[in-house]
């Protein structure tokens, strides 16, 4: 048979372990491989072509959807190779497309000023907080009970009582709601906003994730064109 490997060196280029390399056999990663009369395995270019493809798209989309496209390649179904390929991108897509999102809402809420212009005196009640920002006291409770409000209690009455950040909070929420900014969107953004207390920082750090999302993106590229170049070695491009 010709262009045989020693299972080692297949191992030692990719930089794992033979016993990865087996693992891979195994659960269809590579392809499966014919047995010397000794029982030994028999590995060759073919599986070196793969092992570079499998990895290439691993660090693209991750190894669950690797191993999922690869076995589905190796058992001759390039459909559901190509079906999970699509979702990993639709799950990027869907990711850059929250991401525009909660930064086009969170530069929405700076420039309106609704984070440093509401004056508030602490532990301000429902209803004084309901008439500086516009809504009725029971829009407030059900922003509490999704999560969005985290009022206090006053401990002797169980009145909630709304701190600064809270009603800046609340603020924040009554925008975006006018905006029709779904609940989802405005949760990332208080979260956002709780977790930096630095609307600047936020912004940053959004920016941060886009360009990761970039990067992943370009990984994505590069694990299609290995993909296709396996594919073409197979003569399933045709």
């Amino acid at each position: 048979m010709r262009n045989r490997l020693r299972v080692i060196d297949l191992a030692r280029t990719a930089g794992i372990s033979v016993q990865q390399v087996r693992n891979y056999v195994e659960t269809g990663v590579l392809p499966p491989t014919e047995r010397t009369a000794s029982g030994y395995r028999i590995f060759t270019g073919a599986h070196a072509e793969a092992l570079a493809a499998a990895r290439e798209t691993a660090a693209g989309h991750g190894w669950p959807t690797a191993r999922v496209v690869m076995r589905a390649i190796h058992n001759g179904d390039l459909a559901t190779a190509l079906a999970a390929l699509d979702e990993s991108h639709a799950r990027l897509d869907r990711e850059r497309s929250d991401l525009a999102t909660v930064h086009e809402a969170l530069e929405t809420v700076l420039a309106s000023g609704a984070i440093s212009s509401a004056a508030a005196h602490r532990g301000m009640r429902i209803g004084q907080v309901a008439r500086a920002v516009g809504v009725r006291p029971p829009v407030l409770r059900l922003w509490e009970a999704r999560g969005l409000l985290r009022p206090d209690r006053e401990p002797s009455t169980g009145y909630r009582l709304y701190s600064r950040p809270e009603l800046h909070a609340a603020h924040v929420i009554a925008l975006l709601r006018r905006g029709h900014y779904p609940l989802a969107t405005i949760d990332a953004v208080l979260n956002e906003l709780r977790t930096t207390g630095r609307p600047g920082r936020v912004l940053s750090e959004l920016t941060n994730r886009g360009r990761d999302l970039h990067r992943r993106s370009l990984d994505r590229l590069g694990a299609s064109a290995a993909l296709y170049a396996y594919l073409q070695y197979l003569g399933h491009t045709g």
